[in-house]
């Protein structure tokens, strides 16, 4: 068993990135049923949270059937920090996570997410901040580096474990990488294998399969993988890694039935959670990921696009189910598709 602070995964357990506009509460539900265990959310700016922005209190929304969850928050001055994670403490999620890790120029140019990678003194200072302000176990995803004359990692954990914190998630790209290139895990092994090291080390980036996960389990040693881009529009992968570390076979492809079934019920719990309108609409940019892998499915997909009601979308994902009935769906690498404008940590 793997624990952080009070709480309890299993043995190896399967971690879901928190990815913007991706990781909500209908997402994160849906890969909870198909075997992720532990949640994250979108990150949330502290400046924003602290200022009672909108959009950053909704990403406090957190359900009981997703548990256990962990909300991500970013930034780069100590006193927003603190607060922020103070807000946090009262929405009762079971930990709070940093985000020291997102790539992308509006956030690491100003000095938060990977921006923090270069000043140490500077990530202690705000993960010191913000275990203070907190009952919660507090964990921190991050990177390599900013560069590859900056992999620091070993540093990071040492100083961030001693400050407090209860697990460390690692991406294994340097800042300047972005999502591109192999990501390299051998510096996450030397982290894990560090003889102070006793908290859990997460591994992540590049997992698409049941196989590359056990091998990297078994070549790595690290305490559990996170999943990122390869569970958009596949929250399967869950399932496919448990049963494959399990067993050594692989499960058939989900059928067209379970994909027509997820986009209903993804639709269906958006709209519990953001109302109908908005519901409807954020399901427009999900429909192309869940039906991936279908002949000729660019015309449905095309309609979905136009549709303004649920009726409306449940009907031509009817379509879809009787159009592709006893149709196999061939088992191939998840593709990690381009998400550099997001932040998948």
């Amino acid at each position: 068993m793997i624990k952080i602070g009070n709480i309890t995964l299993p043995e190896f357990p399967l971690l879901l990135a928190p990815m913007e506009d991706v990781s909500d509460p209908p997402f994160r539900t849906l890969c909870k049923e198909n075997g992720a265990d532990l949640m994250y959310t979108e990150f949330i700016s502290s400046e924003g949270l602290i200022r009672n922005a909108m959009k950053c209190r909704q990403k406090l929304d957190i359900f009981e059937e997703e548990r256990p969850v962990g909300i991500q928050i970013f930034g780069g001055d100590e006193d927003s920090m603190a607060m922020a994670a103070g807000i946090v403490d009262v929405t009762n999620p079971d930990l709070l996570d940093i985000n020291y890790g997102c790539p992308v120029k509006k956030v690491a140019c100003k000095g938060a997410g990977a921006g923090v990678l270069k000043d140490i003194d500077l990530m202690v200072r705000l993960t010191t901040a913000c275990v203070k302000a907190t009952n919660l176990p507090v964990t921190v995803k991050t990177r390599l580096g900013w560069d590859d004359d900056s992999k620091n990692i070993e540093e990071v954990a040492e100083r961030l474990q001693d400050v407090g914190i209860k697990a460390l998630a690692i991406h294994g790209r340097t800042r300047s990488q972005m999502y591109k290139g192999q990501a390299d895990w051998s510096l996450i092994a030397k982290v894990k294998n560090n003889p102070r090291i006793h908290i859990p080390i997460f591994g992540n980036g590049d997992i698409d399969s049941p196989q590359k996960a056990l091998e990297y389990k078994n070549r790595y040693g690290v305490d559990g993988i996170m999943i990122g881009r390869a569970a958009i529009g596949h929250p399967w992968i869950f399932r496919e890694i448990k049963h494959y570390v399990q067993t050594g076979e692989l499960l058939p492809p989900p059928t067209v039935a379970e994909r027509v079934y997820v986009c209903k019920e993804h639709m269906r719990r958006a709209i519990a959670w953001q109302g109908l309108k908005v519901g409807v609409n954020e399901m427009r940019g999900r429909y192309a990921s869940y039906l991936k892998g279908l002949p000729n499915i660019k015309e449905f997909r095309s309609r979905l696009l136009l549709l303004n009601s649920p009726e409306e979308v449940e009907a031509v994902l009817d379509e879809i189910l009787v159009k592709y009935e006893g149709f196999e769906m061939e088992r191939a690498p998840i593709t990690l598709i381009d998400y550099h404008e997001r932040c998948p940590l």
